[in-house]
């Protein structure tokens, strides 16, 4: 069975070759700081489950370290800026070809099968379907772009170091931020808030529970930086207690637009760097915030629409 855990190889085998690279490329004045910081990675993805509780927080430490202190930066990309443009002119349109490929084959992928009497050849670990057949696209349209363009066998890797240079430290942020979620839901900060909430708020009264738990999203969003981490923490203070048991709401719509309703603290936070402080910087804006400020006016109203959605459609 092909399981999650070679998905976490090959991604871990990718930050090794970007440390390697990264060690190797004397344009970079902090070359030693890259390697040492996607080292760090790719040691987590191969074999953080073997390291133990206290490594993998040394090696977390060493990540905070690294990009604390400044010592991770860019070189020179592998490619002149003429070079890519000159690619573009030529190929057009046609170069997001390996990109269809790959949401192709995880999505088109997934519904074959689940549903069709593939699924039930056990090939692929359950529900873990779709990020496995996402890495099998990747690889898929890395052939396909071998085959068709022709590159340097080391062209991905090298171009794939640029990008992740450029997003630098930013890029692990979810992984971090997803954790801490946990983390929070297991020291008690989930029902600490929904103690809170019951002092509040009138346990018979609906929309305003509701209410809570969307502006929750939103505001624990906005203060890690990911709705995968506040999404514990809300739904053990009032998702599950409050909104599922105590009103009998829909376990499904609850959580999935609940999960909306963080996302909508995503546009309104520098804590989701990757998202709202990285683009700033790749397009050299003036106001490293305009990027947060622009999704402002949309994320508001769209955070109301999903608590009256939850409202009407989960109970």
């Amino acid at each position: 069975m092909i399981s999650i855990s070679w998905v976490y190889g090959l991604a871990g085998l990718m930050f090794a070759a970007f440390a390697i690279l990264s060690a190797l490329d004397r344009s970079n004045r902090r070359r030693f700081g890259n390697a040492a910081f996607w080292g760090l990675v790719a040691a987590s993805l191969l074999a953080g489950d073997l390291l133990g509780d206290f490594a993998n927080g040394c090696l977390v430490l060493g990540l905070a370290g690294l990009a604390t202190l400044n010592l991770i930066g860019r070189g020179e990309p592998a490619t002149s800026e003429a070079e890519r443009a000159e690619a573009g002119a030529r190929y057009g349109n046609r170069l997001f070809l390996p990109i269809l490929v790959v949401l192709l084959t995880a999505v088109l992928g997934t519904l074959i099968y689940l549903y069709t009497p593939i699924g039930r050849s056990g090939l692929l670990q359950p529900n873990r379907e779709t990020f496995i057949l996402l890495a099998a696209g990747v690889l898929l349209a890395l052939a396909i772009a071998f085959a068709w363009l022709r590159p340097p066998l080391l062209a991905p890797l090298q171009e794939g170091r640029r990008l992740i240079d450029a997003v630098g430290w930013a890029a692990v942020l979810p992984l971090m931020l997803a954790a801490l979620g946990v983390v929070l839901a297991q020291t008690g900060v989930g029902r600490t808030i929904g103690s809170l909430v019951v002092a509040v708020i009138p346990p018979d009264s609906l929309f305003l529970t509701v209410a809570a738990y969307g502006i929750g999203m939103a505001l624990f969003t906005i203060l890690t930086g990911n709705a995968f981490a506040a999404f514990p923490v809300l739904a053990v203070a009032i998702g599950i207690p409050l909104l599922i048991q105590g009103h009998g709401g829909d376990p499904a719509v609850i959580g999935a637009i609940g999960m909306l309703a963080g996302f909508c603290g995503t546009l309104m936070t520098p804590m989701a760097a990757n998202f709202n402080l990285v683009p700033a910087a790749l397009l050299e804006l003036d106001d490293v915030y305009g990027v947060i400020k622009a999704q402002v006016a949309t994320a508001l109203p769209l955070l109301a629409v999903n608590i009256l959605l939850i409202y009407f459609l989960a109970f």
